[in-house]
């Protein structure tokens, strides 16, 4: 071999391991780089998904916290309506045991016979009625047999006899039973040719009782709820 060609060779096998070298410190660079960038994006990837995490914990909090209130408010309507329910029941219960127990009382004969002599006598003199007073009967108490039977003589002192045992001169003077068309409890006492009127029918004296009665019982059925 020459010189010139040993001095070629020496120069090609420089240039290959150059460029060698070069390729595998170019490599080496690549390879930091690329390792850099994927760090860096499994970062940001992780900094997403924790941030979207928090984010969806926030939002589930809030949603618990949402199905929660509504869970509670639920409850807390349900409750009063079942008070409010449990009240309503209670106080018709009620009323309709004063109704019942006035109906009851009312359809006693001896109490109407007491209240027919009682109340004409005292509206009377309070009112300073003059001519005739109407007491007007249930027609349970006179009976729809006997109506029929004595149709003729309804406003006679003969049915004044015939109902309750109640004689003419028991009361006085110008006083005329009549029996109720309908199912009325209790008495109504007419002066004055029906200008002035009592009731004190079943219902009327229930409904006394009860707008008496009522806020008593109210308020203690409120203790009792609350208690």
């Amino acid at each position: 071999m020459t010189e010139t060609s040993r001095i070629t060779s020496r120069g090609v096998d420089k240039l290959i391991a150059k460029l060698r070298d070069d390729g595998v410190a170019a490599g080496r660079d690549e390879a930091a780089r690329l390792k850099s960038e994927a760090e860096a994006e499994a970062a940001r990837l992780l900094a997403r998904a924790r941030a979207e995490a928090d984010s969806y914990l926030v939002k589930a909090k809030k949603e618990a916290d949402a199905y929660r209130a509504a869970g509670e408010q639920a409850l807390e309507t349900a409750i009063r309506d079942a008070v409010l329910r449990l009240r309503a029941g209670m106080a018709g219960r009620f009323r309709d045991e004063m109704q019942r127990l006035v109906s009851e009382k009312l359809a006693d004969e001896e109490m109407l016979k007491a209240m027919i002599l009682e109340i004409v006598g005292r509206a009377r003199d309070s009112l300073d009625t003059r001519g005739a007073a109407e007491v007007i009967l249930p027609a349970a108490v006179v009976g729809a047999e006997q109506i029929r039977e004595n149709a003729g003589d309804i406003q006679s002192d003969r049915l004044t006899g015939y109902v309750l045992g109640l004689t003419s001169d028991m009361l006085r003077d110008g006083v005329t039973l009549l029996a109720a068309d309908g199912r009325q409890g209790g008495i109504r006492v007419r002066f004055q040719e029906g200008d002035i009127e009592l009731d004190l029918t079943d219902e009327a004296v229930a409904a006394l009782l009860l707008a008496h009665m009522q806020p008593r019982f109210r308020a203690v059925l409120e203790g009792v709820i609350r208690g």
